[in-house]
């Protein structure tokens, strides 16, 4: 066995959400939950195929989106993995509701748009997740004056009222 990292390689600014299920039916699930959900949204999905021809299934409307999920996919290479790009000014708080509905997802390890590792385990037959790291670790505590901060933000761009 051996442990490994493998960072998510994306534009800065891009959200996504990795994830595991449990059957290739999984890409157009996802397919069709996100266009009839969210008018005009733009992604990319992949799926890591854990038998059979063991291929990275794709699927999306936006070909940089597929390309930067195709790519993470293939790196990863953990069986039954997903990962699923958005496109500018959609974000994952929009759909993990409808995405945890799906039938085949077993498990979300992470929705962000921070630098992001994933902790594999290879072993003779694959590998497996065994995790994320996601963003960077607590420089401190909130203050007061960061509490408020926090809650004039989420008001602000209208998830709180």
């Amino acid at each position: 066995m051996e442990i490994l990292l493998e960072s998510i390689k994306k534009p800065e600014d891009i959200n996504f959400i990795f994830g595991q299920s449990h059957f290739i039916k999984t890409v157009e699930d996802v397919h069709e939950m996100l266009v009839t959900s969210i008018p005009g949204v733009k992604f990319g999905l992949a799926f890591c195929e854990a038998s059979g021809p063991r291929l990275v299934r794709w699927t999306g409307n936006d070909e940089d989106l597929i390309e930067l999920a195709t790519e993470n996919a293939l790196r990863i290479g953990a069986g039954h993995s997903f990962i699923l790009f958005l496109g500018e000014g959609f974000f994952p708080i929009n759909i993990l509701p409808n995405l945890k509905r799906i039938p085949e997802i077993v498990n979300i390890f992470c929705a962000t748009s921070n630098p992001t590792e994933v902790v594999l385990l290879q072993t003779e037959q694959g590998r497996a997740v065994l995790g994320v790291v996601d963003g960077g670790s607590p420089s401190g505590i909130e203050t007061e004056q960061e509490i408020a901060a926090r809650k004039s933000f989420l008001r602000k761009i209208g998830y709180k009222f």
